[in-house]
């Protein structure tokens, strides 16, 4: 009976629920990989990297789950469902990655080297070097993977660069200090991290059709699952802002303090954000604008958030 009582009390012990999931934070200031229990909001474990990691990316069959540590000039290769790292492959500088659409391509900004890097996505071969002037930071691609185009923070520039010729096809002004960027209907928006903006891109020739005004410190973007909702990170305002994705029209501003940076968004439609600034990542309800805040390693960048863990 005694054991009987001892059993039921310990599997009543709360513990990561199934299919809660896992939330895999960067931590670019201490070298690390915070590793949290959503469902609980508790942080499981943390696993050590060499020097920096910054931003995540899934590869396109969904098996592995690349993190570039660019201090360390090296991506990390995770298991995407547990964090645990699988393998470490070197590379020079991996700043921010993107498959193309296609999976056939990996592109790589060196931000600290002033290089674009890409790669052939299956063996991970380096095809061509782009050397490209200041700081590369965000990549993203044309739908049909023709093209990817790079934000340059150094020269307040964005760069396209031709896949098929593996070539610069222009580089033109956009704003100051851009840094995230995405392709929206037909168009690349270009967040001004230096100004409180972001610019509305032709990905033809780089001329600026529009300026949509965010807040201050204008960073990163991001597109809903259901493609409806284009949320923006303001880090200096410390605000996420919700746009309609069709009309940029304002929806709704929610104060996220501590300088928002990246989000991935859970099932239950919640929105995970790393605050970088206070080694925080917020779990945002934007039902009901509450907040709640998780504590993780310092400088916390880029997250991922993976299905059940178990």
């Amino acid at each position: 009976m005694r054991l009987l009582l001892t059993f039921i009390l310990l599997a009543a012990l709360p513990g990561p629920a199934r299919g809660s999931g896992l939330a895999i934070v960067l931590n670019s200031g201490d070298a690390t990989l915070s590793v949290l229990d959503m469902a609980h909001g508790t942080e499981l474990r943390r696993v050590p990297v060499l020097r920096e990691p910054h931003h995540v990316a899934l590869s396109p069959d969904g098996a592995d789950l690349l993190v570039g540590d660019a201090g360390a000039n090296e991506m990390l290769f995770l298991d995407p469902r547990t964090g645990d790292i699988r393998r470490r492959v070197p590379m020079a500088d991996p700043y921010h990655l993107a498959f193309s659409p296609n999976g056939k391509w990996l592109t790589v900004t060196g931000l600290a080297r002033n290089q674009v890097d890409l790669y052939d996505a299956a063996s991970m071969a380096l095809v061509k070097r782009f050397p490209l002037s200041s700081m590369p930071s965000h990549v993203t691609y044309a739908p049909d993977s023709s093209m990817a185009y790079v934000t340059l923070q150094g020269t307040d520039r964005l760069a396209a660069i031709d896949i098929k010729r593996q070539a610069v096809n222009w580089i033109a002004e956009v704003g100051a200090t851009p840094a995230g960027v995405i392709w929206l209907n037909g168009k690349l928006l270009v967040a001004n991290m230096g100004s409180d903006h972001f610019a509305v891109v032709d990905p033809v020739d780089g001329h600026v059709d529009q300026r949509v005004h965010t807040g201050r410190g204008a960073h990163q973007l991001f597109l809903s699952p259901d493609r409806k909702t284009l949320w923006v990170n303001n880090r200096v305002d410390g605000t996420t802002v919700a746009l309609d994705a069709a009309t940029f029209a304002l929806i709704h501003s929610y104060r996220v303090p501590g300088g928002p940076d990246c989000i991935d968004f859970a099932p239950d439609g919640k929105l995970w954000i790393t605050q970088r600034f206070i080694q925080k990542v917020g779990v945002l309800d934007p039902a009901t604008g509450a907040l709640h805040s998780l504590a993780v390693g310092r400088s916390p960048h880029g997250i991922h958030l993976t299905g059940d863990a178990r």
